[in-house]
């Protein structure tokens, strides 16, 4: 198990963290309670002890759930809890950014009571929103830290200009942006700025929406609200380049390493340079292979290898811009 130290919090937390968008239910076709707080618990009793949510999962379902299996498990202070503020919406699952002073000071009472704690390890503004001054959204979360609320100020989907900005006003301990063998973005300025200021970096969709799973076929269909429908990287004129490259990269890990695609992914990413890559959970048999990610590393010359199978396999990369909600 590889640990590491963040700002503000009193111990080490696991390298690998649980993402639990998926476990709201809200764009990933529902969910099931009594499942997600099985999983929850039997992964706090596997070590992982960061859990990632927001208040825009499921509309304050995946904090519920989330709050009520740390309950059960107990041991709230040997856990590292990350939830996000920034989005607000409304009755008819209608979604829009908000960073404003009231939204975000009534916002984390609500998580509070969601979660069931009385302060939050992480406090995180989802996405930036250029309608308030960063200055306005720098100061309500310095006066949540000034309270004992929150322990750490962290912000998700930020340019180092935002940063800069906002950290005119307050400290900024920790980003939280997407990065994985598909979306690798931020390499070119965000990752150099966070490690020139000592800014931890939370990644999250190291598995690319399950594209670097090993479990994805072509045949796959996406119903409801799942994200994916709307995702460019699984239409039908770049699904199959994605997939060919999830296989061939199967092909090296086994051949290498003796691991699957999945553990390289993961690998990959804290390899990379990233601090933590957070691992989406809703069932208990997605944490299988976690520990296969541990004690190993990708050389450089494997690296350049990857590299050369992504540029010979994707020819029409895609980001995750589509994830963004309406400014």
């Amino acid at each position: 198990m590889e640990t590491i130290k963040l700002h503000n919090l009193p111990h080490k937390v696991n390298r690998i963290g649980i993402g639990t968008w998926a476990i709201g239910g809200w764009m990933w076709g529902g969910t099931d309670e009594k499942v997600s707080i099985r999983t929850l618990r039997e992964a706090f009793d596997r070590g992982l002890n960061l859990v990632d949510t927001a208040d825009l999962y499921g509309f304050g379902t995946s904090e519920k759930i989330v709050g009520k299996a740390i309950r059960e498990h107990g041991n709230r202070d040997d856990l590292v809890l990350v939830t996000k503020v920034g989005v607000e919406w409304d009755e008819k699952g209608k979604v829009w950014r908000n960073s404003s002073r009231d939204y975000i000071l009534r916002e984390v009472e609500d998580s509070r009571k969601r979660l069931d704690t009385d302060y939050l390890d992480v406090y995180m503004i989802h996405w930036p929103d250029h309608r308030v001054d960063f200055s306005e959204t720098a100061e309500a979360l310095q006066k949540l830290m000034d309270e004992g609320k929150i322990r750490s100020i962290a912000v998700s989907n930020y340019s180092p200009e935002q940063m800069d900005e906002f950290r005119q006003t307050a400290p900024l301990h920790i980003l939280e942006p997407p990065y994985n063998l598909f979306e690798r973005d931020i390499e070119k300025e965000v990752m150099p700025y966070c490690k020139e200021n000592d800014i931890k970096t939370l990644t999250y969709g190291a598995l690319c929406r399950g594209l670097l799973s090993g479990r994805m076929t072509r045949d796959r269909k996406f119903e409801g609200d799942d994200i994916r429908k709307v995702d460019p990287k699984f239409h039908s004129n770049r699904f199959g380049q994605y997939l060919e490259a999830a296989s061939k990269l199967d092909e090296f890990a086994r051949k290498n390493y003796n691991k699957t695609v999945r553990d390289l992914a993961v690998r990959w990413v804290l390899d990379k340079g990233a601090d933590i890559a957070l691992w989406g959970l809703r069932k208990p048999d997605q944490l299988e292979g976690i520990d296969e990610v541990y004690g190993w590393k990708i050389e450089k010359d494997a690296m350049q290898q990857i590299d050369q199978i992504l540029q010979e396999t994707i020819t029409k990369p895609v980001g995750p811009q589509f994830m963004a909600p309406p400014a």
